[in-house]
């Protein structure tokens, strides 16, 4: 595996935001998800769970609801105002303001024609949802208290209003309320409490679900407006409620951090008379559950303490799988830290501002396993606020550390940095062509600066002390529209890497500025991209785990990379649930692949035999007991070290040794304010 001295990092203070609301597009099977700081991300389920959009947030722009028309997506929020984004370009496309104050939520009828918004003035309003916008069209009736939710009857001709204290049925034609249900307050102390009716579900069979903040979720008939059931589940709020597609399933999101499921089942053998009965109970969040989506085959909950949590029903999936594992998806499926490996330099990327820190110094020798004694302490040089209220959606260092560029998604803004005397200055005068970026990325030499733009482009411009120039605009030639989403420019500085959620990935010629290679589709989206700088090879890590290696220089697949396809990968290697973001090659020997995920690195040697599908895949602590001979026979090209926890990034300085940047999931949780108070056992 090779000895290296590690820079281990645990100064990035990265707080990810919570999750205040999630929407689940069925055809396509993408979750879009909303964070507290009015970030957007979108994950592909059909594709290992993969985060592979993110619209950045905006001061003021706190999103309380989504919703999914057809490929189109909605948002609405406390600023008033109903936005729908486009996905292509990873930005808001438009934002109406619906004159209601405060929108607490959002729903489209299953016709995909119109949206209602529930308003702080007690309005709910529709909007015809028209092929490039969205047009008010009327109020419904105006109620006394705000509206919270909403819920349409599937045949598009009913809706249902969670309020302060009761629910109302409103018939979309007329517009006049045909029905008001009371919610009974809570007991003792919270009578005189309004209890808040959360969250609502308008079923087919006229059957209306609601949870509120007494801690009821209580099934009502829609016909007669009559209290059917009522179930009493937490002595604190139900926030969120989902029903499965085919409404037999339900499930409720607390303020304890539990999800609580509800069944339609019958008691009976001849399965007449069937009921709402509570199944099960599940605990994987420490703090209120926000946000909650029933898929076909799992429960898909997130809330305050920023973790998205998908867990398989073990009815629905088969056990003892993949599919039936538990997934926490904790930390973004992309890059938050860039390494300067020339200047020992680390930028660190927040929403709202940057850090630029000089790693610490060691004269220390000892052997593996040891700490090192400091001789020069880490040193925080920079910190960059961002003027505006969009926040970042990139950043990149300069391998030197003499150039710092990031990007919003109005504009670019580049500077020139002194890390020696520790000055900044802005650079004013960027080419017309430089608007925004989804990726930034900076030349070996630092002499070239990269910026993905629409329609997966890449700008190319010229950077010297005094000015920067435009030079080539670099196209693919698929024409596709989706965006980029990883660069790598190779350290020999040739060749140009580009990945875009379509999944192809293209390698542009840095000396003629053109198009070199499209490698062949994978119907799985790239992770991580990296060009080997002695051989010229590419190696893509995908969603689905695998590992590919493509010749530039011979434009096909690699011996190895065949060979690796062939044989397969070993099972526990694609039982992994978080993905490569990060791949890096040892200069000392260019047979060595670098590599991490969230829970560990591994050095993949390709002059050793790949790991049989028997063989021990974590195999380095048996190895280490043997003596040489047999190490030599049960050794393998995967070495896997799980030494480090939560892992943002690994990476090579120019002195060959690591820098492996940590961020303890238990430091982020302590970050979080208290959750609400719960007896325990004998206290």
């Amino acid at each position: 595996m090779g000895e290296f001295k590690v820079h281990r990092v645990r100064f990035f203070d990265y707080m990810p935001s919570a999750i205040s609301a999630m929407a689940f597009n069925r055809h396509t099977e993408r979750l879009a998800l909303a964070r507290a700081d009015g970030a957007l991300e979108i994950f592909c389920f059909a594709d290992n769970y993969f985060q592979e959009k993110v619209i950045p947030g905006q001061d003021g722009r706190a999103i309380e609801a989504l919703c999914w028309v057809g490929q189109r997506l909605f948002s609405a929020g406390l600023n008033g105002e109903i936005t729908e984004y486009d996905l292509e370009n990873l930005r808001p496309r438009y934002t109406v303001e619906a004159y209601g104050g405060p929108i607490w939520t959002i729903s489209s009828n299953s016709q995909g024609t119109h949206l209602a918004v529930g308003c702080e003035d007690g309005t709910v309003k529709m909007f015809e949802i028209l092929e490039e916008r969205i047009q008010f069209q009327r109020n419904l009736d105006r109620q006394k208290g705000r509206i919270i939710s909403l819920s349409w009857h599937p045949s598009g001709t009913l809706i249902a209003a969670g309020m302060m204290d009761m629910i109302r049925i409103f018939n979309v034609e007329t517009g006049h309320a045909t029905h008001r249900l009371l919610v009974e307050r809570g007991v003792g102390a919270s009578k005189s409490k309004e209890v808040v009716v959360w969250s609502i579900a308008f079923l087919s069979d006229h059957t209306i679900i609601s949870g509120d903040s007494a801690g009821k979720v209580q099934i009502w008939d829609g016909f007669t407006g009559t209290l059917v059931r009522t179930h009493l589940v937490t002595k604190w709020d139900v926030l969120a409620l989902s029903v499965s597609q085919d409404e037999s399933s339900l499930v409720a999101g607390t303020s304890e951090g539990t999800v609580i499921q509800f069944q339609f089942l019958s008691s009976t053998v001849d399965q007449q008379d069937k009921e709402w009965i509570r199944t099960r109970t599940f605990k994987n969040h420490s703090h209120d559950v926000r946000a909650l989506v029933h898929t076909d085959t799992a429960v898909v909950s997130g809330g305050m303490d920023t973790q998205l949590v998908v867990r398989p029903l073990l009815d629905k999936v088969e056990k003892n799988t993949q599919e039936s594992a538990l997934r926490k998806i904790a930390f973004p499926h992309r890059n938050l830290v860039c390494c300067a490996k020339k200047a020992g330099l680390l930028l660190f990327q927040f929403h709202d501002h940057l850090e630029v820190w000089r790693v610490g110094e060691s004269d220390g020798h000892g052997k593996p396993g040891d700490s090192l004694p400091v001789k020069k302490k880490p040193e925080k040089l920079i910190q960059l606020k961002t003027k505006g209220e969009d926040h970042i959606c990139c950043s990149a260092l300069s391998p030197c550390g003499g150039w710092l560029a990031y990007s919003t998604v109005s504009s670019v803004r580049l500077y020139r940095l002194q890390y020696n005397n520790i000055s900044i200055t802005k650079v004013s005068r960027l080419p017309k062509e430089l608007r925004w970026a989804h990726q930034l990325c900076f030349s070996s030499d630092s002499s070239k600066l990269f910026a993905s733009s629409a329609h997966s482009t890449v700008i190319v411009v010229a950077l010297n002390q005094l000015e920067c120039k435009y030079l080539q605009t670099l196209k693919p030639k698929s024409g596709s529209r989706q965006p980029v989403h990883l660069l790598f420019a190779s350290e020999d500085g040739k060749w140009l890497a580009s990945a875009n959620t379509d999944c192809e990935v293209h390698v542009y010629n840095l000396q003629k500025l053109n198009l070199h290679c499209t490698v062949p589709v994978y119907n799985s989206c790239p992770t991580a991209v990296a060009i080997n700088p002695v051989t010229s090879n590419l190696v893509v890590a995908h969603a689905d785990q695998q590992i590919f290696e493509y010749s530039l220089v011979q434009k096909e697949y690699t011996e190895w990379s065949r060979k690796l396809q062939k044989q397969g990968l070993h099972s526990l290697w694609l039982e992994r649930d978080t993905l490569i973001t990060n791949i890096t090659f040892n200069p000392k020997n260019p047979a060595h692949i670098i590599l991490h995920d969230t829970f560990m690195f591994c050095v993949v040697n390709q002059s050793l035999p790949l790991p049989e599908a028997k063989s021990v895949l974590y195999n380095q602590m048996t190895l280490r007991s043997l003596p040489e001979p047999e190490r030599i026979r049960h050794s393998h090209a995967f070495k896997i070290c799980k030494n480090f926890q939560h892992i943002l990034c690994v990476t090579l300085l120019e002195d060959h040794s690591l820098v492996v940047v940590e961020r303890p999931l238990l430091e982020i949780m302590s970050q979080l304010p208290a959750p609400v108070r719960q007896k325990k056992f004998a206290t």
